[in-house]
């Protein structure tokens, strides 16, 4: 996972963004990887006869570039132990924000962004740049919050969705791979059922077809968990079964979870889909940092 250029993460000055570069630095030391901090300014269409003022506002952006670009690396460098400076850089790029962190997503590990930018209306809704990321991105997609303080959660679990898509596995590695560095459980949640929890009468009468189901299930779960847990045998995992949608479910789970990790698009998906509504949901929905499984060929 960091044999290319390291975990980028974009930023605007917005409190989201400056959570976002301090969630970054934290990961990218935990798995020993470089950190860039990027600023994307939006080229000036100028008209004839505002070319003076269009030269006026050119220097205000470059400007509020180099001092936001300053402040995410103290941020950064503030976050993380003092030997890791070096391994901090910045990059101010001049053109169209989402374009230029999908490119550089090519190169990179994982990008990271805040859940809304500067020009939010709506704290409950993803900003555009987040959104567009998520969307396109071609590597994992780190969609950070500032709800809730990161240490605060230090101890707390890591939280996957899994289904069984190839993104699912996906989700599922990097999931076993954070709850590693951190030294913390991680909470597995298999939700079998699209259609919302079934009920059944409280004298433990159900079809016998529903309860072999729900011991298929499980032992699917457990199949598919074998072989990360012998990769990672120090990480303690907790399975959750539940015949419910998912969305719910995972949003439950991360209440009281640091991390909450979702395959780009489940099993109803298809190869090259741009996000999957669990996914769109939970990143927007969630108060922790949610990591969106984003595969190289999406």
């Amino acid at each position: 996972m960091s044999d290319q250029q390291g975990i980028v993460v974009g930023v605007d000055g917005s409190p989201a963004s400056m959570a976002a570069v301090e969630w970054a630095a934290r990961d990218a030391e935990l798995r020993n990887v470089p950190l860039k901090v990027v600023y994307v300014v939006v080229p000036l269409v100028v008209t004839e006869g505002w070319s003076e003022a269009a030269g006026d506002y050119a220097h205000f952006q470059q400007e509020q570039a180099r001092q936001i670009v300053e402040h995410a690396h103290k941020v950064a460098v503030e976050a993380t132990s003092s030997d890791r400076a070096a391994q901090v850089s910045t990059e101010i790029f001049h053109a169209s924000v989402v374009p230029t962190l999908v490119e550089l997503s090519k190169r990179a590990d994982m990008v990271v962004v805040g859940s809304r930018g500067q020009g939010a209306v709506a704290r409950a809704v993803m900003g555009s740049v987040s959104s567009g990321v998520a969307r396109r991105a071609h590597c994992p997609v780190a969609v950070v919050h500032d709800d809730v303080p990161f240490a605060e959660r230090a101890q707390a679990p890591v939280v996957v969705g899994i289904d069984g898509s190839p993104a699912s596995e996906l989700a599922t590695q990097i999931a076993f791979d954070e709850a590693s560095r951190r030294g913390v459980e991680l909470v597995a949640l298999h939700a079998w059922s699209d259609m919302g929890p079934l009920g059944f009468p409280p004298t433990n009468w159900a079809p016998i077809e529903w309860r072999n189901i729900k011991d298929e299930e499980r032992a699917l779960l457990a199949q598919r968990l074998a072989g990360w847990q012998e990769q990672y045998p120090d990480v303690v995992v907790r399975r959750v079964v539940v015949c419910d949608q998912p969305t719910p479910r995972l949003l439950e789970q991360a209440e009281n979870a640091q991390l909450l990790v979702v395959g780009s698009h489940g099993r109803g998906g298809f190869p090259g889909m741009l996000l999957g509504s669990v996914s769109s949901a939970v990143a927007n929905a969630a108060q922790i940092p949610v990591i969106i499984a984003r595969m190289p060929r999406d």
